[in-house]
């Protein structure tokens, strides 16, 4: 009986504790339930429960538009996500800017067009005021007239270079009347506009009407609806637009080079004028009308990389020196005075093209920063390892203001190349003080081959080049006929392969000209990057197609 008793009064001590065990948690579910979660994410964007206007409304005579919405929202990037169709020639006043609202209100400060449909596009500006949920691409339609119109265009966009089109691309519909000649778009804004968003490179122009249309894309540097060939690319479609047309339209976007223009020259040392210019300076001649001592010897060459002219002069004691600059082909004159003023003299650096690790595929030059006249190799070393004599050759480039080194490379070997004073002299008489510069060489295993094969539509001469994801040229080769591409000893890396059809066989990627109605040569990217890995051997087709 006494060991029951006690099994009694352990069941009830047990039990005791279950229902305060039991208690505790139940409480704690309780705090538990009871605490703040936030609840769901909210991703429903804001809707549009109200205008005023009504939206496409006919007749339309307001000022004032006010957009009614369900909750709270603000506008982020109305500068780049607003399009008007056709555009206001003063801007819309949008309210309120940077608070949270439950409506925006839209004053029009034009004149509206007769018998117009207009629609204001605020693409994905409008987000909701607390998880910034766009409504994307809400669009208020209206007209002026008795009723809408309700034609459509589509297209899509790329660029003439580059891999990937750039965001927010104007398309423009200029309507071909009497008024329509092909310099229109320096001066009006088009009839109708739309943009490519910052995400999918397609258009799509809404409530057109029938007619005639010139049709053009703008990365519209400065937002003024018009080409400013100084800051903008282009695409154009060369024929006459008829709507409405089921037709797809590509606008290939390119930039021009630019007009021909001379620039005031400007004195940048005691013996150096700078002549900038924009454009070609293939035709362009640099004369003085001044009378210079016999004394001044004067040469001129290209800045490397820059659209200057170097216009190098030994020192005089003038006080100005008037010039003439003249593009016989265009057949214009500009006439410049540079004043003489107290500056320190251009002096002889040199520099390398490369230095430390050396590529196989590599050139080794020397650059100069002031003009080159002579090279004396007997002042020139090339040591192997320290000790050993190497042959080496070389070509002196006075265009490019450089002297290239060929010699044989070997692997997993260091080279020296020692320059005495006098191995360099330059157009003033300048000699170089003893220079050397090391160079070392890696194993073959260090780096990787690829060979490119081209099938398809192919017409030569081609360009294929290899560039880094960023777009940088790594390699090239120019071929006038079929041939496989090789290129060896690369570094372990991503490349990007691109395809230029040179139709004027020039060598160079040749852009296109709006007015003269050229577009840009044909550039086709292999698709996807082609990964390199040291001690690969690695073989590609790539099929273009039109």
């Amino acid at each position: 009986m006494f060991t029951l008793f006690l099994g009694m009064v352990y069941l009830k001590k047990m039990l005791g504790l279950l229902f305060f065990a039991f208690m505790a948690l139940g409480l704690w579910q309780c705090a538990k339930r009871g605490s703040p979660s936030g609840g769901p994410k909210d991703i429903s964007p804001p809707k549009l429960v109200r205008a005023e206007p009504e939206n496409f409304t006919t007749n339309f005579k307001a000022k004032k538009i006010r957009l009614y919405f369900d909750e709270l929202i603000k506008l982020e990037d109305v500068q780049n996500q607003l399009v008007v169709s056709p555009p206001f020639k003063n801007a819309a006043e949008i309210t309120p800017m940077g608070t949270p609202s439950k409506y925006i209100e839209v004053v029009i400060k034009d004149t509206l067009r007769e018998n117009t449909t207009y629609t204001i596009n605020f693409g994905q500006s409008i987000v909701d005021n607390n998880e910034g949920n766009p409504n994307s691409f809400l669009s208020y339609v209206f007209s002026t007239g008795d009723y809408l119109d309700s034609l459509i265009l589509k297209g899509a966009v790329k660029d003439a270079i580059n891999r990937k089109a750039d965001e927010f691309i104007s398309v423009m519909l200029y309507q071909v009347d009497s008024t329509y000649n092909d310099s229109t778009i320096y001066k009006e804004p088009p009839l109708y506009i739309t943009n490519t968003g910052d995400s999918l490179p397609f258009f799509e122009l809404k409530n057109l009407k029938g007619g005639k249309y010139a049709l053009f894309g703008l990365k519209d540097v400065n937002k003024n609806n018009m080409f400013d060939q100084a800051q903008d690319k282009i695409g154009f479609i060369k024929d006459t637009i008829t709507l409405p047309t089921d037709s797809i339209y590509l606008l290939n976007l390119f930039r021009e080079q630019l007009n021909y223009k001379a620039s005031v020259p400007s004195l940048a040392a005691k013996n150096r004028i700078i002549f900038g210019y924009q454009g070609d300076y293939n035709d362009l001649s640099i004369e003085t009308l001044t009378s210079l001592p016999d004394s001044v010897r004067t040469t001129i060459l290209k800045e490397q990389d820059k659209d200057t002219l170097n216009y190098w002069f030994t020192p005089t004691d003038l006080d100005s020196i008037i010039f003439t600059v003249r593009n016989d082909k265009l057949q214009e004159i500009d006439t410049f005075t540079v004043k003489m003023r107290d500056l320190p003299l251009d002096s002889l650096r040199l520099s390398t093209s490369t230095t430390g690790k050396f590529n196989f595929e590599d050139t080794f030059s020397i650059l100069s920063s002031t003009p080159l006249a002579t090279l004396d190799t007997s002042n020139i070393s090339l040591n192997m390892n320290d000790s050993i004599p190497a042959v080496f050759s070389f070509v002196m480039d006075t265009i490019k203001n450089k002297i290239d080194f060929d010699f044989e490379v070997e692997p997993n070997q260091n080279y020296t190349f020692s320059f005495l004073p006098g191995a360099v002299t330059d157009f003033f008489g300048t000699q170089n003080d003893t220079l050397a510069y090391n160079l070392s060489t890696g194993s073959f295993a260090d780096y990787g081959n690829l060979r490119v094969i081209l099938g398809g539509e192919v017409t030569y001469p081609v360009i294929v080049q290899l560039t880094s994801e960023k777009g940088e040229v790594q390699r090239e080769i120019v071929a006038s006929e079929s041939q496989i591409f090789e290129f060896n000893n690369l570094d372990p890396s991503n490349y990007v392969v691109r395809v230029i059809l040179d139709e004027n066989g020039n060598g160079k990627l040749d852009t296109g000209n709006y007015l003269k109605g050229i577009q840009p040569e044909r550039v086709s990217y292999y698709p996807g990057l082609i990964e390199v890995r040291a001690n690969w051997e690695k073989e590609e087709t790539f099929i273009l197609t039109n």
